[in-house]
């Protein structure tokens, strides 16, 4: 069960590989669609840009494929494979919605701060029907700079009308971490494909196995 110093006023939520098992689709359909244009990708190289905006993600690309990838075609393709592994696939993380149920007991609003594009995340909640469980969903355009940037979430807590500070930010990977904390949010990561380093344990307040074991934790806090 993790400990946090206070019962938050507002929870945000990252999407991929928190809310949904996504990020292994997302490798995946890279994986692919670099295959289309004759490049092998090692899954190390994804878990190098997990938790970044497209932008950082090409650049990736780019230094590790060259100037001349067809990054510009990559991306939209890389997405439609994705879509499409999602409508074969797509799954829930444990404990996601017994955890919103106990946000709802408890009064305390949920947000949620992804950097996948707007339409594809509301494409995952609508299928899910869970889009209503949050007050606001934010992707990019919604704020200026990505993740490892603390905009996403200080966007999130603007939006919320709850201060930081007050805020829990629930994160699986290293860079959303990074975000949240320097937000000044309790930050707890749910590591997915990637572990904590002792950087990122350092940024946290905890580090939970799954979704109920914060769902424990905030019931403890509230008794």
């Amino acid at each position: 069960m993790i400990t946090l110093p206070r019962l938050p006023a507002a929870v945000v939520f990252d999407m991929d590989g928190l809310i949904f098992d996504t990020e292994r689709l997302w490798m995946a359909a890279m994986v692919e669609t670099l295959a289309m244009h004759g490049h092998d990708m090692e899954p190390d190289f994804y878990l190098t840009v997990v938790g970044t905006p497209w932008v950082s993600i090409r650049e990736g690309l780019l230094e590790r494929f060259g100037p001349d990838l067809p990054a510009d075609e990559i991306g939209p393709a890389w997405t439609e494979r994705f879509v499409s592994l999602c409508r074969e696939r797509l799954a829930l993380k444990t404990g996601v919605v017994e955890l919103l149920d106990e946000l709802d007991a408890l009064g305390i609003p949920a947000a949620v701060a992804t950097s996948s594009p707007k339409a594809l995340a509301h494409e995952h909640f609508d299928g899910a029907g869970l889009t209503e469980r949050f007050q606001c969903i934010l992707a990019p355009g919604d704020y200026e700079r990505g993740k490892p940037d603390p905009a996403p979430y200080l966007a999130a807590a603007r939006r919320l009308g709850v201060d930081p500070h007050d805020c829990l930010a629930l994160e699986d990977s290293r860079n959303g971490v990074r975000s949240a904390a320097a937000a000044g949010m309790m930050t707890v990561m749910v590591p997915d494909l990637l572990g904590p380093t002792p950087e990122i344990d350092a940024l946290c307040q905890a580090i939970a196995a799954d979704l109920h074991e914060v769902r424990k934790g905030l019931v403890a806090l509230a008794a």
